[in-house]
């Protein structure tokens, strides 16, 4: 709060961090389309010194490119990625909540020890958004959760409830 020119009282609000209005959900197809991208990228500067030592009348695409960066990044996301789980098929409701799991965990995320109890409690945004009664108990509470019945995730990543 403070104080204007002209006296007035400006009131400014600060951002909540905690906020699900302030946090964008990455979504399968985007992680898979990144591992892509760094695969595409390693491919990339093969091709490219290939080009340069081999002769130009001799250069075929088959001597010039190899998917073996590519696949060995989308397998390095499956095999070895804190965000990559075998599907829970136990019956149809555990495949269905396993689809619509949310974590804060992982590249880009935070973890588990850095995690403080501002971060794991239920915040009033979570309200029509995120569960807060289905999270795991133990160290990954309030880390993990599910999507709520109603929420559902907009085309720029966001959760949005029909609720406010």
């Amino acid at each position: 709060e403070t104080v204007g020119e002209n006296g007035n009282e400006i009131v400014v609000e600060t951002d909540d961090i905690d906020h699900f209005g302030n946090r964008r959900l990455r979504n399968v197809g985007e992680l898979i389309q990144n591992q892509v991208r760094t695969g595409l990228a390693r491919m990339e500067r093969v091709v490219r010194e290939r080009m340069t030592t081999q002769d130009v009348e001799a250069i075929t695409p088959q001597t010039l490119i190899n998917i073996r960066p590519v696949v060995a990044s989308i397998k390095e996301f499956f095999g070895t990625s804190q965000l990559s789980q075998f599907m829970d098929q136990n019956n149809p409701l555990s495949g269905l909540t396993h689809k619509r799991r949310l974590s804060a965990l992982g590249p880009g995320g935070l973890s588990r020890e850095r995690a403080g109890f501002e971060v794991r409690d239920v915040h009033p945004s979570h309200y029509g958004r995120m569960c807060p009664i289905e999270t795991p108990e133990g160290p990954n509470i309030g880390l993990i959760g599910s999507l709520a019945s109603y929420g559902r995730v907009n085309a720029f990543g966001f959760i949005e409830t029909p609720y406010r």
